[in-house]
């Protein structure tokens, strides 16, 4: 299957007293086709409420452009309720489902030079974030891939290689999810979401900033593309121009893939800041942000069940992974690329997005004794990670190592899944007895897991 599935209906909805005033039951118009975007309170209120809380976007830098409170009359109604969560302001005028598992293709696309914002033109250049999201309320959870900018790929029909962020700019968002399935073992793809990378820093501006760790000097220009970015490193708040000089920053020897790291760092911060009522006041001015930088054949009512399926989700079942594979090598192609690794592919497509592999034997996973583990310290204690690695090789784990401490002391341990084996990650939390699996690409790029030690080891092994 290489295409956007036209006419599926996933999303159904209960009587209740929506916003607009209108009730009762209805189904769906999911026409997969490219829409013209429509202007106007309603549609920007519709977009802007279903990039607020749903998972759909929360896998991506670009998507969180996007994201803000829902936005109803009940919710207005209710706002000065102190003693009501988001959730149950949300809920008291809503009452849409998915009703199957859907997968959710999301681009943030390059600035269109001598494009005007009002223009549906901005969306037509290449795509410098992407990401494949899985919304699955049979397992009440959602997996987010994101997929590097430089990823080398077939184009369907064509024989030779290029990077997979030509495909939005060649033949807009139904040749992009083609050639996403064509490459990705088929995946089907239900729905495209399009944003503008210029939404972004506008966003995180209207939000107050974000705090997010900068993790080294961060220093670079390009005067052809117009990029400066200068950031000092340490935990600090960054507004808009700063959070995508961080997201963008592609000189720390890691290129693309650093890149994919910082957007879900960031993904995770702005999570945090969204969830807070103080962003009411601002909802009028992302609305109007939102209604010119967004472009998606969701419909309403599929944009409206998205938000009440993230309302619900656990963050347990909240998974990023990114797209496994290696850099090319000087001597393999002219051009730099993200290559493929095809079993790992076909693991993780089977296990976050439920895809058989081509294989009929079955995917094994790599043994737990030879995965890479890297153990950083986050107690605010000294020598706190050599004594876990020292635990770790007792249990006969070979390939154990250190990594930088983290700036900020946290309570609880977190192993974070970096290449999508929560398999592993389970064991590793039994074994260690504590702390939970964090399924993202955020720790030791070197790594299969990293330890994030918190202040939990240390009531364990009562230092």
């Amino acid at each position: 299957m290489s295409h956007i599935e036209p006419e599926t209906r996933w999303a159904s909805s209960y009587t209740s007293a929506p916003a607009s005033g209108s009730g009762g039951d209805f189904d769906c118009d999911s026409s997969a086709q490219p829409r013209p975007r429509q202007s106007g309170l309603v549609r920007g209120a519709l977009l802007a409420i279903a990039f607020g809380t749903t998972v759909v976007l929360s896998g991506t830098i670009g998507a969180i452009a996007a994201l803000t409170v829902p936005l109803s009359e009940a919710f207005v109604r209710h706002s000065e309720d102190a003693n009501l969560s988001l959730q149950e302001l949300w809920r008291k005028g809503v009452r849409h489902e998915v009703t199957r598992p859907v997968n959710i293709l999301v681009m943030g696309i390059d600035e269109v030079q001598g494009i005007g914002a009002d223009n549906v033109d901005i969306f037509s250049g290449r795509s410098d974030t992407m990401l494949l999201v899985r919304v699955d309320p049979t397992q009440q959870a959602a997996s987010v891939m994101s997929i590097p900018r430089d990823t080398q790929v077939n184009f369907p029909g064509r024989r030779d290689v290029t990077k997979i962020n030509h495909a939005n700019l060649i033949g807009g968002p139904k040749l992009a999810a083609e050639v996403v399935s064509h490459n990705l073992n088929g995946v089907a793809v239900d729905r495209y979401v399009r944003f503008n990378t210029g939404a972004f820093r506008e966003l995180v501006d209207l939000l107050g900033g974000v705090e997010v760790y900068v993790p080294q000097r961060m220093f670079y220009e390009d005067h052809t593309q117009k990029l400066y970015i200068d950031l000092q490193e340490g935990l600090q708040t960054l507004n808009g121009d700063e959070a995508e000089q961080f997201a963008r920053f592609r000189s720390d020897g890691n290129g693309d893939i650093g890149r994919v790291q910082r957007q879900q760092q960031l993904i995770q911060a702005l999570r945090d800041r969204l969830t807070s009522p103080a962003v009411i006041p601002r909802i009028p001015q992302i609305l109007q942000l939102m209604g010119t930088y967004i472009d998606t054949n969701l419909t309403a009512e599929e944009l409206l069940a998205l938000i009440n399926f993230a309302l619900d989700i656990d963050q347990q079942n909240f998974h990023m992974v990114m797209l496994p594979g290696r850099f090319s090598q000087a001597s393999e192609y002219i051009a730099s690329y993200w290559i493929l690794n095809p079993l790992e592919v076909e693991q993780v497509m089977q296990d976050f997005f439920q895809v058989k592999p081509y294989r009929e034997v079955a995917l094994q996973s790599e043994p737990l004794r030879d995965l890479r583990i890297a153990v950083q310290n986050a107690t605010g204690y000294p020598r706190v990670a050599s004594q876990v690695v020292r635990y770790l090789q007792d249990q006969g784990f070979e390939n154990v190592y250190v990594v930088e401490d983290w700036p900020t002391a946290q309570l609880e341990t977190e192993i974070i899944v970096q290449r999508g084996n929560l398999q592993g990650g389970s064991q590793v939390e039994h074994i260690l007895g504590l702390g939970h699996v964090l399924a993202a690409s955020t720790g030791d790029l070197r790594s299969d897991l990293t330890i994030r030690i918190g202040q939990d080891w240390r009531e364990r092994a009562r230092i």
